[in-house]
């Protein structure tokens, strides 16, 4: 089979079924491709590749041999040494397909694998997994950041629209940058909000996603229609006083949360400032409020 010309119909191998491995190996099987290997090191992993995928796990190396494309879906940490123990154990990979998942990787992760005759490609979907049911189901129309070599470009672009995903093509030089982009988004938020709701309940809010659910969002509607000019609140119109308020009284209750709102607040004002939402003269005052420089 020349993978480069027919993307479609593959043998698929699955190695770490977890979260994530295990929707998109569900996904490519809805496709129509075949799903005929998995490999998972824990307990919650190996339970997915039999519920989600209908195989018992196998050895990483079985995986690959029984396959035309790969896909290696474990935490970036474990990656680099996945792709060079299994290119060392010298189960064959002339011709095979191999994508991983990570956003922050791009191709170099795979050279051990490409010297020994695999076809290289990023595919990482823009999209949370919790390991639930509903996983399969919020892949329908999301992002995929593809990188790939030229040739294969039209391969990657392929599986992911099989996959009811939209490819973007990310340059292989802002794999880092992209995610940090993704991360510094999603994660933070989850974060932001989950400290923010505990200290609703801390004053007695005895359901704060109810009240918060409306302003976020209205907020995240904003901003994405909208961008910087989206923008509300104390920052943006220059109120120094009430953010001093929301300083002292986070670091009486929640230290570690002032130190965030301070480095949050210093990053909307500087934006702010620079496009021209928030006047000099109210930057001033902000800067006194915060203690700190807002300007880069």
């Amino acid at each position: 089979m020349d993978a480069v010309d027919r993307p479609a119909r593959l043998a698929v191998g699955v190695v770490g079924t977890g979260k994530v491995g295990s929707a998109l190996g569900a996904a490519l099987a809805r496709a129509g491709h075949r799903i005929v290997a998995a490999s998972g090191v824990s307990d919650a992993s190996r339970e997915r590749a039999v519920e989600r995928l209908g195989l018992v796990p196998t050895r990483p190396e079985d995986v690959v041999a029984q396959s035309d494309l790969v896909l290696l879906t474990v935490p970036d940490d474990v990656l680099p040494d996945l792709v060079s123990g299994l290119a060392g154990t010298g189960v064959d990979l002339r011709g095979k397909l191999v994508a991983h998942t990570s956003g922050a990787y791009g191709l170099s992760v795979l050279n051990p694998a490409v010297k020994a005759g695999a076809l290289p490609l990023a595919l990482h979907p823009v999209m949370t997994f919790t390991g639930r049911d509903d996983d399969l189901r919020r892949l329908t129309g999301i992002s995929y950041g593809v990188t790939a070599p030229e040739p294969l470009r039209p391969v990657a672009e392929a599986l992911v629209i099989e996959m009811e995903g939209e490819p973007v093509w990310i340059a292989d030089d802002d794999r880092a940058l992209y995610h940090a982009a993704l991360a510094g988004a999603a994660n933070h938020m989850v974060t932001l909000i989950a400290e923010s709701s505990e200290l609703l309940e801390r004053i007695g809010v005895e359901q704060p996603g109810r009240m918060l659910g409306p302003l976020l969002g209205a907020a995240l509607d904003n901003v994405l229609r909208l961008g910087i000019a989206g923008l509300t609140g104390p920052v943006v119109r220059g109120d120094a006083g009430t953010v001093r308020k929301h300083v002292d009284a986070l670091i009486l209750a929640a230290p570690e949360a002032a130190d965030a709102y301070v480095a949050l607040a210093r990053l909307t004002a500087d934006r702010a400032l620079a496009a021209g939402l928030l006047k000099p003269e109210a930057a001033e005052r902000l800067l006194d409020a915060l203690g700190g420089n807002i300007w880069t």
